[in-house]
């Protein structure tokens, strides 16, 4: 299998929008629109992507054996908490519990690292999302903190979990 990362102003956006039409948002925030559309594709590359990427973040889409499969991407925080980054990332179905996003996250956070002037890289996880929990073990991150009952998904109501890495020293 061979897996690439590549920047979202090489990625089709039509493969784009069909990633964030079809992932599934069980535990995603509910802001995403629904359909994604070529339009909401080009709005993000131009007004979140292009002006950020290499600076501020780093935004890529993951291509499984050269089909788009999913999106990986750190994004700079700012003020006091300038020197940390948020992770997110999504894939679909079909590409899940094969190593993709385990292998994508491990790239990406070494990148972010030698890029960006980060210390720490953190990632928002709902508890019951096992599978990203996972993914974020296997890279070195560590359970930090839990915030109680603060995300309310459709009828659920789930603990919020905060994971970190460091960069090494």
């Amino acid at each position: 299998m061979n897996i690439e990362l590549i920047p979202w102003t090489q990625a089709d956006p039509d493969d784009i929008a069909r990633i964030f039409t079809d992932i599934d948002r069980s535990y995603l925030a509910d802001g995403l629109p629904t359909p994604y559309t070529r339009a909401d594709v080009e709005r993000w590359l131009n007004e979140t992507v292009l002006p950020n990427e290499g600076t501020r973040g780093l935004f890529r889409i993951i291509r499984v054996d050269g089909k788009c499969a999913g999106d990986v991407q750190l994004a700079c925080k700012d003020g006091v908490y300038r020197r940390d980054a948020d992770l997110g990332y999504v894939l679909l179905d079909e590409y899940k519990g094969q190593g993709v996003m385990t292998e994508a996250v491990g790239r990406i956070c070494a990148e972010t690292f030698d890029a960006l002037d980060i210390l720490r890289i953190s990632a928002r996880i709902y508890a019951p999302n096992i599978a990203s929990r996972r993914v974020l073990e296997k890279n070195g991150f560590q359970l930090e903190g839990s915030m109680r009952q603060a995300v309310c998904k459709g009828d659920n109501i789930y603990d919020m979990l905060l994971y970190g890495r460091l960069r090494e020293n």
